[in-house]
């Protein structure tokens, strides 16, 4: 299988997951972070507790910015710190590589595709657990690390290149057809869960059981959204999905919340009603939600 040249920008609980499992299956890996924790990474690898994997450590190179070509290069920073950490990568340098978000959202696609070339952006959707502990830390809490690799402007072999990399790593990986069915599949569940968790500070068992007609509302003006957007969701489904995650699950919102740390509010709450707001579809649950949470200070 061949091997891939990758940076991954944002090495924290699911950046620095993925670059420990691609340097591993013997990928090079260029982790690209602050000073501090380039220098930390450089010097000790990337170390991962998990049931999964087991516990190794991994080597990686770092710096503060991309200065050479690679082939994909992971976006797995946040919305809040998105702006400053695309500095790190410079148009000029990266080439003709793959830029793959792994971001929450539906609406930074069009935004990267703005700062690079529309056919190297290809994005992504990320289903594991994992945290950052300190730099160079990482525990993997979930059993599992799924990838839905999509890019409706990427060309298909070049997205068939880069999964068959990723599973050869461990990640399993399937490349989809449809951008907006996959990034909206994610939304409709995302929004519900971290608006609600978030607004009432509380566990998903909670939520589903104090709040069940606020989430049922919810999930509906969701769907009805994505559907307008040309991603067809069944809010049935949707619910059943709530129903069988663990009672104690909370969001990285709330996380984000209870740590005092700034919130991906606008990239979940802000662009689900400004899709609502382009297809005339009525959302006043989302609306009272995403109101609440900014007079709240977020």
């Amino acid at each position: 299988m061949t091997k891939h040249t990758v940076a991954i920008l944002g090495p924290g609980g699911t950046g620095g997951l993925l670059a420990a499992l691609l340097s591993r299956a013997g990928n090079r890996v260029v982790c690209l972070a602050r000073q501090a924790t380039a220098d930390t990474l450089r010097d000790t690898g990337i170390r991962v507790r998990s049931r999964r994997f087991g516990e190794f450590t991994a080597p990686v190179e770092a710096d503060t910015e991309l200065r050479e070509p690679v082939d994909a290069c992971v976006i797995a920073v946040k919305h809040t710190t998105l702006d400053a950490a695309l500095t790190r990568v410079p148009s000029a340098v990266l080439g003709d590589a793959l830029v793959v978000p792994l971001l929450n959202g539906v609406e930074h696609p069009a935004a990267l595709r703005a700062r690079y070339r529309p056919g190297q952006v290809a994005p992504a959707v990320i289903r594991v657990e994992s945290t950052r502990l300190t730099p160079g830390l990482i525990e993997h809490g979930s059993d599992f690390v799924e990838v839905d690799l999509t890019g409706d402007t990427a060309a298909r072999p070049r997205l068939e290149a880069l999964a068959a990399t990723l599973s050869g790593a461990g990640v399993t990986t399937r490349v989809l057809e449809d951008e907006t069915t996959a990034l909206w599949s994610k939304m409709s569940f995302l929004a519900p869960f971290a608006l609600l968790t978030t607004r009432y500070g509380l566990p998903l068992g909670e939520i589903r059981t104090r709040h069940r007609e606020e989430l049922e509302a919810l999930v509906a003006e969701t769907t009805a959204v994505s559907r307008a957007c040309g991603a067809p969701t069944d809010p049935a489904r949707a619910l059943a999905r709530y129903d069988a995650f663990p009672p104690a699950a909370k969001s990285s919102m709330q996380r984000d919340a209870e740590a005092g740390r700034p919130l991906e509010l606008d990239a979940i709450g802000g662009a689900l009603l400004r899709a609502a707001d382009r297809h005339g579809v009525p959302v006043p649950v989302a609306a009272r939600l995403v109101r609440e949470l900014r007079a709240a200070g977020h």
